[in-house]
């Protein structure tokens, strides 16, 4: 009868032959490292999951196996991107994931970091802006690895994240809209005290200012990130009395709002004004009319932060890692050059 050990490295044996890769390539991908190229690791992991492979129960050096995903609010859209992407890269590496909603945007409630030294996960990936530095130091003491994502405010250098390229999302917006041929165009983006609303509206100033338009200030509006902020500032907008022909909501939630606004305002879009959200929330493709936004790349930022947490619980970094991955503008039926 085969030893557990011998199970595992036929069971190993075989995906690496039907993958087309080492062993050695299996272990890199198993431990997140990050020398394996996307496509490779995506073609391993599916035919981990696949074949039902788990490692072995009982890990050697205490740790439960599981990694704990921790959000301030659970968005039944937004968030299921990530915790998708999250739940992919575990499952492929064994684990569990566990769930926990505490504290306000900017960091968990202090009850949490007794939770969490109770459970001694894997890793911690959190969707918050940083930790305080007792807690980031009671999480090293324990060996307990943390990522944050899509930081709301500036991290601390010493605080592994994974975000997105903001500003470079705001601008493709922008510009979007300034290649239809808008001029007046207004932004309503996210909380003044979160760093990716700042840096989407860095953005969308970015390319206003390159093309040589003024941007009156009743144009930018602070929301957040939800449909009835969205709809709030875009009646105020709306009620301005040269309305802008276009907006830029900073959310495809703030999105959703802004087209509720201008249907109850009696115009229509794009016909009457163009808007582009911000995400590419599965929603955004089945709105009507769909709609033109800014792709995220959500559910792989929550795959980066599951395998750079994986990969700190085995190998802690010299550095501490910042990764930014891209964002791209998708053109759907939302925009359109102004009327006459």
């Amino acid at each position: 009868m085969e030893t557990d050990a011998a199970a595992e490295r036929v069971t190993l044996a075989s995906v690496a032959e039907e993958a087309g890769v080492s062993l050695s390539t299996i272990s890199k991908v198993l431990n997140g490292r990050s020398d394996v190229s996307a496509a490779t690791r995506t073609r391993v992991e599916t035919l981990l999951a696949e074949r039902g492979y788990v490692r072995r129960a009982g890990r050697s050096d205490g740790r439960a196996d599981l990694i704990e995903l921790v959000f301030h609010e659970l968005d039944p859209i937004w968030s299921m991107e990530l915790i998708d992407g999250v739940e992919s890269v575990a499952k492929a590496h064994g684990l569990s994931v566990v769930l926990t909603v505490s504290g306000s945007r900017h960091a968990p409630d202090p009850d949490w970091i007794e939770g969490v030294m109770r459970r001694r996960p894997v890793g911690v990936v959190l969707v918050f802006s940083d930790l305080a530095p007792e807690y980031r130091e009671r999480l090293r003491s324990r060996a307990i690895p943390f990522v944050i994502v899509d930081p709301a405010g500036d991290p601390s250098p010493d605080a592994p994240s994974v975000g997105s390229a903001n500003w470079s999302g705001g601008l493709a917006a922008t510009r979007h809209l300034i290649e239809l041929g808008h001029r007046r165009i207004a932004a309503i983006t996210g909380p003044e005290d979160m760093m990716c609303s700042l840096a989407r509206l860095d953005g969308y100033r970015s390319a206003m200012n390159s093309a040589g338009l003024a941007i009156d200030p009743e144009w930018v509006r602070f929301g957040d990130f939800h449909v009835e902020g969205g709809r709030d500032r875009a009646r105020e907008i709306l009620a301005l009395p040269e309305p802008p022909t276009a907006i830029f909501a900073g959310s495809d939630l703030q999105a959703l709002g802004t087209l509720d606004a201008v249907r109850e305002a009696g115009l229509r879009v794009p016909e009457d004004i163009s808007v582009v959200g911000y995400d590419d929330i599965p929603l955004a493709r089945w709105v009507s009319p769909r709609l033109t936004t800014v792709h995220q790349p959500l559910r792989r930022m929550g795959e980066e932060a599951a395998r750079l947490a994986i990969r700190l619980a085995e190998e802690p970094a010299g550095t501490t890692p910042r990764m930014d991955l891209a964002t791209s503008l998708v053109v759907r039926d939302s925009t359109a050059p102004p009327a006459g």
